[in-house]
């Protein structure tokens, strides 16, 4: 390689491998400081630009001194992104990002709009707002759509209408409009402002290059991935060879339990209608999220979750002395005179008030203060069903037609609710504390059946289908992510460990324990497929939306993947075990109280749905990847003839990479694409977007290692795999728990 060559390549990976620090360094600032602080002095910065530019250029007089245009695809798949920089350095140059206020009371039309320096150019035509409408999902407060219809005037007889709503935009003469916000009266609304026509046609270009160039690139029989698919060493059979261990979940032994309804009447309770997270569901998935939030399981000794809420509220005073708070905090156990971590509602409260309240004001020793934030949360929630507070489970309708509002036993009711209604709303539930009371159970089921009737008659236009609420009630009772999570892992760590310890002594494995393991996961796959299958139907939306339902998406693709690389690649079956339960424990560790609610107006898209699913596949492979790493560095240091293996490995994990990035870098870009339909800008500097491009341009080294030959030696490349997953850690996890943003999922 000529000196020439060499300066273009070490210009363009190493300016590349800055701008990445430079990127990483953003992220952390912008914690410390502050979003604006971040734009001003890096990512708007001419420096910052300036070497994104030098990148550009540089790898294209690279491409082509190593005429790289004989492989068309490969140079048009780098051409895709110059123009995809170009379009943003266009944007940035001549684009213009603002806002309009419009009023539906306005006495004239709005002729300017303010963009971010504070200047108020002026639209060449004039704007009004016609008409403003919140839309509600049926039934409940939760928005499900923003509609803005405005009226353009431009001189011409007749004026142009058109709606602004959630990912639907209004284009006039190249100026674009987003529904931002709108005004509390609900007369007003602000509309996000974009005028770009050459920045956004540009960088569109580059996203069809860019896709058409990445399904091309599978079919190309002169590429190092075509020859990586017909590698030698991929036709040495390597079959793993697992032991199989059955995995029992320890349950509590039956012990004394506080009174509670007999187990029927407290289900009948269970099938009556809620309103809860701004949404209609079986009074039973309350009962769930409050005995997991209280107890961390969806039980309580024998006692199924509708006792316990049931519990709580017919036997209250029997109830409070039962130790069912988890208190995990050492300081709090000692503050309220508890042992084994375990509190008594009681324990809370003294003489004088509340003990907790009282023992931490001006206590400056407590450290662990989201331990008595949690406590005070379960001693709050405790409370509120106790009263009542939360089951609000009595619809109101005025008047045919009009919005349908539910009320609990606590809430104030309307003076012009009619006295029979009123009675039976504030009565009706001492009625059937009195029958439960003298334990006249059937008179108590009768009851139940009436408010049910009630429900269903005062409220019969936006109930769920009688399909829909069973089902939820069946994913209620079927999901158990936490006992699959820890019998995934167990199962992985075996088979990890023999598989290694077979590769090490060179011996093959048994194909009646990679059958069984293969029937264990087609039945692991089913059963997430179903639950999957049962939360979308019962939310309406793909279930995408939050880290919970992520994280369920990712360990479902772990195993579809599973079955697809498990024929040349033995090695994916217990990959796929370990990457399953992981993701699994995850989901719980990340929201142990998983909820089910209405999708936001802008995450109603099915962009956003292809940009997480896409992601969720590669970031999958790129798991694979690492694992298969730490099984190359595992046997380098314990094998002492190992060198064809671990070369096999590296091959292996060649041929996902290729599918990971390239899955990563669409994702990406759909995710950019959705974003500029929302709200009008593809890019925003959110560090979980950072962090997704830092991931994609880390991983994008190692495709290039004609270029960088120490990606040619197996070892590196190993080790180069387990520590580059590490930035996929950070965009998923340090992002959502650490960095913060509006991508994050911590709070699901």
């Amino acid at each position: 390689m000529t000196t020439s060559n060499q300066l273009l390549k070490y210009s363009s990976f190493g300016l590349t491998g800055v701008l990445i620090l430079a990127l990483i360094t953003a992220t952390i600032l912008e914690k410390t400081q502050d979003t604006t602080f971040v734009i001003r002095y890096i990512y708007g910065s001419p420096l910052f630009i300036l070497s994104w530019g030098v990148v550009a250029v540089t790898s294209f007089i690279y491409l082509l001194k190593r005429k790289a245009t004989k492989q068309a695809i490969t140079f048009c798949l780098h051409l895709s992104f110059i123009l995809i920089l170009a379009g943003a350095l266009t944007t940035h140059l001549s684009g213009i990002q603002g806002a309009v206020h419009l009023r539906q009371d306005a006495t004239s039309p709005v002729t300017t709009f303010i963009v971010p320096d504070g200047d108020t150019p002026s639209f060449p035509f004039q704007v009004s707002l016609k008409e403003f409408c919140l839309e509600y999902y049926p039934g409940t407060s939760a928005p499900m759509d923003f509609i803005s219809t405005i009226i353009i005037n431009d001189g011409a007889k007749e004026n142009h209408e058109g709606k602004v709503s959630m990912n639907h935009i209004y284009s006039y003469r190249n100026y674009r409009f987003y529904q931002s916000k709108y005004d509390e009266d609900c007369k007003g609304v602000t509309l996000a402002i974009s005028h770009d026509p050459y920045g956004i046609t540009i960088t569109y270009i580059g996203y069809i290059l860019l896709l058409c160039c990445i399904l091309s690139f599978f079919f190309q029989k002169r590429s190092y991935f075509y020859s990586l698919l017909h590698h030698p060493l991929l036709h040495k059979a390597a079959v793993v060879y697992l032991l199989f261990s059955c995995y029992s979940v320890h349950s509590m032994k039956a012990a004394e339990h506080p009174e509670t309804l007999p187990k029927q009447i407290a289900e009948q309770f269970g099938n009556l209608y809620l309103y809860y997270n701004d949404r209609i569901c079986p009074l039973q998935t309350l009962a769930k999220d409050f005995t997991i939030k209280l107890y961390d399981k969806s039980s309580y000794k024998t006692l199924t979750a509708e006792q316990v809420l049931t519990g709580w509220f017919f036997y209250y005073d029997d109830w409070k002395k039962e130790p069912i708070i988890h208190i995990k905090s050492k300081d709090v156990q000692k503050l309220l005179g508890i042992e084994q971590g375990y509190a008594c509602l009681s324990d809370f409260v003294d003489v004088n008030g509340y003990k907790l309240e009282s023992a931490i004001q001006g206590n400056t020793e407590i450290k662990d203060r989201a331990s008595i934030e949690s406590a005070n949360e379960k001693f709050n929630l405790i409370s509120m069903i106790s009263t009542g507070s939360l089951l609000t489970i009595y619809p109101y309708c005025k008047e045919e037609g009009q919005q349908v509002i539910w009320y609990s036993l606590a809430d104030k009711l309307p003076q012009d609710m009619p006295e029979g209604q009123w009675i039976f709303i504030r009565k009706s539930m001492n009625y059937i504390a009195e029958m439960i009371a003298k334990k006249k159970y059937e008179e108590v089921n009768k009851l139940l059946e009436k408010i049910k009737m009630y429900q269903r008659k005062e409220a019969k236009a936006i109930l769920p289908t009688d399909t829909r609420f069973n089902v939820e009630k069946i994913y209620n009772n079927i999901n158990y992510n936490r006992p699959l999570a820890m019998f995934c892992i167990t199962i992985g760590l075996l088979a990890f460990i023999f598989y290694c310890q077979r590769m090490i002594v060179q011996k093959s494995g048994n194909t009646r324990t990679n059958l069984l393991l293969n029937i264990v996961l087609a039945v692991i796959f089913i059963y997430l497929s179903t639950i999957i299958a049962f939360r979308g139907y019962i939310s309406g939306h793909l279930p995408l939306s939050n880290g919970f339902e992520t994280m369920q998406c990712m360990a479902w693709c772990s195993i579809l993947l599973t079955f697809i690389l498990q024929r040349r690649f033995s090695m994916a079956i217990p990959f796929g075990f370990l990457i399953c339960g992981l993701t699994l424990l995850v989901s719980m560790l990340g929201e142990a109280n998983p909820r089910i609610t209405q999708l936001m107006p802008v995450l109603s898209s099915p962009l956003l749905s292809i940009h997480v699913m896409v992601i969720m596949v590669a970031y999958s492979l790129l798991a694979f990847i690492m694992l298969n790493g730490v099984t190359a560095i595992i046997l380098r240091y314990f094998s002492k003839d190992s060198k064809i293996q671990i070369k096999r490995l590296q091959i292996i994990s060649e041929i996902i990479l290729y599918p990971a990035v390239f899955l990563l870098t669409v994702g990406i870009f759909v995710g950019a694409i959705w974003a500029n339909v929302s709200w009008g800008r593809y890019w925003g500097w959110d560090p979980k977007e950072v962090w997704a491009l830092i991931t994609m341009l880390v991983y994008a080294f190692a495709l290039h290692p004609s270029s960088l030959p120490l990606f040619r030696k197996p070892m590196f490349f190993h080790i180069f795999s387990v520590i580059a997953f590490l930035t996929v850690l950070i965009t998923y996890f340090g992002v959502n728990f650490l960095l913060g943003g509006m991508h994050s999922y911590a709070n699901g």
